[in-house]
């Protein structure tokens, strides 16, 4: 994908054939994802790669406007590479220390970015790819696009900004997503403001050949706006979640994940039973330690600012792969793949209010 010098579409950088692939046509520096293979999941090199270029673009007059996308069909970033983090940890190297700081910082660069930056959800948008993503202007979502923060599954709490974008969402929605880890679809995404525009798929290639033709009139944001007006829709009916927000509001606004927990399993209505015990059966597959952190994490984060989330993030991230359930959920999912996580606590019965408040003495002081 290393533009060619001949071509209308040549890059004012070089794009690599490595993991990110830069190049500016038409105004717009285009940022891809190249881990296809991997679902685009993030090393810290992309991580650095990715700032660099939005340093660079940041004061780069030629530059009016940023595309983010990932590689390949199936997903724009299924998260961080999780695997090398745990080699890290358990090498005694100070990776995936580094990482966490870094990603943070670049995804507070996209929150505070100075130029309107577009992002094509298309496939799978996990975790580090939502970081990635809620901070930008324009979030465009498709017919495959599947939106989670999974991070309970592996026994860690949902990070890069979730503490602030989960509990802005209405209602316990948000509180929803980040305990229970389940993915949503485009017409969720667009109902709890976690993307902006609907676009099928097949259009994608239309849009990007209208902003290689794009004329710049008004502001950057303004002419982006417009185009994607001309192809896009900014709702879906029949988000499921939006039948579902009444029993959500109530179930998730309960004290505690054991109270959520209880009180799923003593539904008896029928047109709520079959969601509510799924739902107990899903959060009883979690870590419980993740739940009860995350939870606690995003009722703060409810009051706190986005630099302030993303320091208790870190805060957080300092302490947990050593006291967390990160290492274990890793073992079981990705290294061993027995599928049988030793949780610590192993049940939410053994999960103390103690423990969880734990993790987060000594934020207070640090500028909460």
């Amino acid at each position: 994908m290393t533009a060619q010098a001949s071509s209308p579409r040549t890059s004012s950088m070089d794009a690599t054939p490595h993991e990110v692939l830069a190049e500016v046509r038409n105004h717009i520096g285009h940022l891809t994802l190249n881990r296809p293979a991997g679902l685009n999941a993030l090393t810290l090199d992309m991580v650095r790669q990715l700032q660099q270029h939005l340093d660079a673009w940041a004061t780069d007059t030629n530059v009016h406007a940023v595309v983010l996308r990932g590689a390949g069909e199936k997903a724009f970033c299924a998260g961080g590479d999780i695997r090398s983090l745990y080699d890290s940890h358990k090498n005694g190297d100070t990776l995936h220390e580094d990482f966490f700081v870094e990603e943070y910082a670049l995804d507070l660069t996209i929150h505070h970015y100075r130029k309107p930056v577009l992002a094509l959800m298309d496939g799978f948008v996990l975790g580090g790819g939502m970081g990635l993503v809620q901070g930008a202007d324009l979030r465009v979502v498709t017919e495959k696009s599947r939106l989670a923060m999974p991070e309970v599954a592996i026994g860690y709490f949902p990070d890069v900004g979730g503490s602030y974008f989960l509990p802005r969402i209405p209602g316990e929605l948000g509180i929803y997503l980040g305990v229970s880890g389940v993915q949503i679809r485009a017409a969720d995404a667009l109902y709890c403001g976690l993307a902006d525009w609907y676009l099928d798929s097949s259009k994608l290639g239309i849009l990007d050949e209208q902003l290689d033709l794009l004329e710049w009139h008004d502001t950057p944001l303004k002419d982006l706006q417009s185009l994607l007006a001309r192809h896009a829709v900014q709702t879906l009916p029949d988000a499921p979640l939006e039948a579902l927000r009444p029993a959500i509001d109530h179930f998730f606004a309960l004290p505690d994940v054991p109270s959520i927990v209880e009180q799923l399993r003593a539904v008896t209505v029928a047109d709520s039973h079959e969601w509510a015990t799924t739902t107990a059966d899903l959060l009883e597959t979690r870590s419980p330690l993740a739940m009860g952190v995350t939870l606690e994490m995003l009722r703060r984060g409810r009051h706190l600012s986005l630099e302030h989330c993303f320091a208790l993030e870190l805060h957080l991230d300092r302490q947990w792969f050593e006291l967390g359930d990160l290492i274990e959920g890793v073992r079981a999912l990705l290294i061993d793949k027995d599928k049988s996580p030793r949780w610590n606590p192993p049940t939410l019965a053994a999960l103390h209010a103690e423990h969880i408040a734990g993790f987060f003495h000594g934020f207070e002081e640090s500028g909460s």
